[in-house]
């Protein structure tokens, strides 16, 4: 039998827990206030819930939420946690991603990768998802923004699945969503993609020299000029070229190490520098500014060269119809394997990780042998009609 009535609420004066049974109870204060509380125990503990004050939550509304609450906590719930959530404030979908980027920034190795984890949200999910909560945001919405990517762009698409799923899976994390929209559930929705890309264009080996040739004669700048011929005769990726530096390179015992921060591996890599190598660091000495770059961009005072600054070179002679700039590391590889190079070399030379058992039990980086492939590279460059010279095994 209940034991408050609206007309004795509106009685009571004296400060206080009065209870109406089934857990519920009526508080007054000192100061005249009157709210509703409930007293219950969650997993062992005891509990008070807040359900309102007196007379916005009615007699009859803090009984049916009470008689709720009680359920839950039957069922092994718990109301007082799910009342935190409600209060917690629901984040957009934008700030949702700006705190996942926050928490990946420090796994991503390169400038270029940094920025390109936004720059697709940016362009592709935000003029959708950005404004909406995360807690709104359902699997058709998802769709909207990956299916008209989805076969035309699919690199582009399965990225951006990618960082709208991670940004899903941080809300999920913090108890803003139960289900993660961009998983597994809009996977029938979605084609196969395609298991194995398209390599990049690549040159003959037997052409470098020609392509040498040609860029030499453009009207690049020379910034653009020398950071090209560097790609080519160190076999390096050209994010590493265009932001190499002078305090990376040791002219004295012709190397350059390039730290771990900047590589794709995550490992720093030692590259030695052939006779060639060396002559391109000579003519860049005159380019050197505060900023110490090897290669600075001409336009940008202070700024390495642009991640696009040696296709347009290639474009601009002719030579991107057949190559890309990551191309030349693939015709390094060959001119390796056709003239009888050991793989591991040519694998060290490229900094590519050593799979499987191999790993385990491979600790150099042959760096002495990899002097002499790459002195035997810039040898072959200088004159292609030269007999390949085979290393000792």
């Amino acid at each position: 039998m209940t034991k408050l009535s609206v007309a004795g609420i509106k009685k009571l004066s004296e400060p206080g827990m009065y209870g109406d049974g089934g857990t519920l109870y009526l508080r007054v204060t000192p100061g005249g206030t009157k709210c509703w509380v409930q007293r219950v125990v969650i997993l062992g503990k005891r509990c008070d819930i807040g359900l309102g004050g007196w007379p916005l939550v009615s007699l009859a509304e803090a009984r049916e939420t009470a008689f709720q609450n009680r359920r839950t906590i039957r069922g092994g719930g718990d109301p007082l946690a799910e009342k935190r959530k409600r209060r917690l404030k629901v984040p957009t979908f934008r700030e949702a991603a700006e705190a996942t980027f926050e928490a990946n920034a420090p796994r991503l190795r390169t400038a270029k990768a940094t920025r390109a984890w936004m720059a697709h949200l940016e362009r592709h999910a935000f003029p959708i998802l950005g404004n909406m909560r995360v807690d709104r945001i359902a699997r058709e919405d998802v769709l909207r923004v990956l299916t008209p990517i989805w076969s035309t762009k699919p690199e582009t698409a399965r990225k951006l699945r990618q960082r709208i799923r991670a940004t899903l899976k941080w809300a999920q994390a913090h108890g803003h969503i139960e289900v993660n929209a961009a998983g597994e559930a809009i996977d029938g929705a979605l084609p196969t993609m395609p298991a194995v890309k398209a390599h990049l264009r690549a040159l003959p080996y037997t052409e470098v020299a020609d392509a040498l040739a040609t860029v030499e004669a453009s009207r690049a700048s020379l910034a653009a000029k020398l950071a090209f011929w560097f790609v080519v005769l160190t076999a390096c990726r050209s994010g590493e070229v265009r932001g190499a530096a002078w305090n990376e390179i040791n002219l004295q015992a012709k190397d350059w190490r390039i730290p771990r921060n900047r590589t794709k591996s995550g490992l720093e890599h030692r590259v030695p520098l052939s006779d060639a190598a060396m002559a391109v660091l000579q003519r860049a000495l005159p380019l050197r500014d505060d900023s110490d770059l090897v290669f600075p961009s001409p336009a940008r005072r202070g700024r390495p060269l642009s991640d696009m600054a040696l296709t347009k070179l290639l474009r601009d002679t002719g030579l991107a119809d057949r190559a890309t700039v990551h191309g030349f590391r693939s015709t390094f590889r060959d001119w390796c394997a056709e003239t009888g190079k050991p793989r591991e070399l040519a694998e060290a030379a490229l900094a590519h990780a050593v799979p499987g058992v191999e790993a385990a039990y491979f600790r150099s980086d042959l760096f002495e042998r990899r002097r002499q492939l790459m002195d035997d590279w810039a040898c072959y460059l200088n004159d292609p009609s030269s007999p390949p010279r085979h290393l000792p095994r």
